[in-house]
């Protein structure tokens, strides 16, 4: 039964792992540093990670550094945690903008003892010790679920994505198996975005315009494209469109409130970068006998290949409830 070996990995974490986390206060340095490397580490989404990673580090009294350019840059990424390397931190870590990028650095990293963890987006074929994040194969169901009943079963879809990323792939595999039982709903374009939000405003602008593509959905996978599809179909005065988004960036949410974004999939930033650094620090405090093991195949790895933090549709239905709990955690306005 796959779909249930997220949530084991997960309950296994938590009893054998989780309850050394509150181990060992006393030992917590200043001179223990943790990194966490991302790109386009200015938008909503790596904030809410950066405000987990602050609360975080200041509760267990260790330095910490979230480093990256701000926007979608993978090599500009690669070169922040190469330099982050000659700091000799205790433990990182990376959301792997493209993966192929990143390994030669990640594996450099583990050869130096330096522990690394994968977060929001994986690069499974490194050496990284595991991946905390959403499951998006099942977060790519979800969305393409609702996408289901909202088209009422037929109708033409833009995919806007970016191919380079492990988790979008994931995400776009879900959507691909939640459609397949619904064959008079295609998927007619997939569009790489490459990281920037002006692809997806000026791809939506021309369906509607002199294009005149039949369209009758528009889903994002990543989180800055909602909002641009939104802005376009407000402004042509277009309302019979459904989008689904990813992520809650306030503009996304207030597109929410205003009905033009029919759902949009949470993730937990916060949780990751939080969760991630607790895991780093125990490991500097109960050092792993290697950090080197191939963890995904041994059945007797001292580390899950997999934790799950979760995810959720928000809508109308919720948009107010979640904007009061993101406040609470992050201290973030709407």
């Amino acid at each position: 039964m796959p779909r249930q070996r997220p949530f084991l990995t997960v309950v296994v974490f938590l009893l054998f792992v989780v309850p050394l986390l509150s181990c060992g206060g006393s030992q917590h340095s200043a001179d223990e540093l943790y990194v966490l490397v991302s790109a386009n580490i200015q938008v909503p989404y790596w904030k809410a990670a950066a405000a987990g990673m602050s609360q975080t580090a200041g509760q267990l009294k260790v330095r910490y550094e979230f480093v990256g350019p701000d926007e979608y840059n993978p090599q500009a990424e690669k070169d922040a945690f190469e330099k982050a390397l000659t700091k000799k931190p205790t433990g990182i870590l990376v959301s792997a903008a493209d993966a192929k990028v990143l390994i030669e650095s990640i594996n450099k990293a583990i050869a130096a003892g330096i522990p690394v963890i994968t977060i929001d987006s994986d690069a499974p074929d490194s050496k990284r010790l595991f991946f905390i994040g959403t499951n998006n194969y099942q977060a790519g169901l979800a969305g393409g679920a609702r996408l289901a009943t909202e088209l009422k079963g037929k109708g033409n879809v833009v995919v806007f994505t970016m191919p380079a990323q492990t988790n979008l792939v994931d995400r776009l595999r879900g959507y691909r198996a939640a459609l397949d039982e619904h064959p008079q709903i295609k998927i007619t374009r997939v569009v790489d975005i490459a990281g920037d939000p002006r692809i997806v405003f000026d791809t939506t602008t021309a369906i509607l315009g002199k294009d005149r593509e039949k369209v009758d959905a528009f889903v994002c996978l990543e989180a800055q494209g909602g909002k641009e599809v939104a802005t376009v179909l407000n402004s042509n005065k277009v309302t019979n469109k459904i989008v689904i988004a990813m992520d809650t960036d306030p503009d996304t949410l207030e597109w929410i409130r205003k009905g033009v974004i029919v759902a949009t999939i949470s993730q937990k930033p916060y949780t990751m970068s939080s969760f991630g650094l607790r895991v780093l620090d125990e490991f500097y405090h109960n050092k792993l006998n290697t950090l080197s093991g191939d963890f995904s195949k041994d059945s007797f790895a001292p580390v899950p290949a997999f934790v799950d933090t979760g995810s959720a549709l928000v809508d109308k239905s919720n948009v107010e409830n979640f904007i009061q709990m993101k406040q609470a955690a992050t201290g973030a306005g709407n």
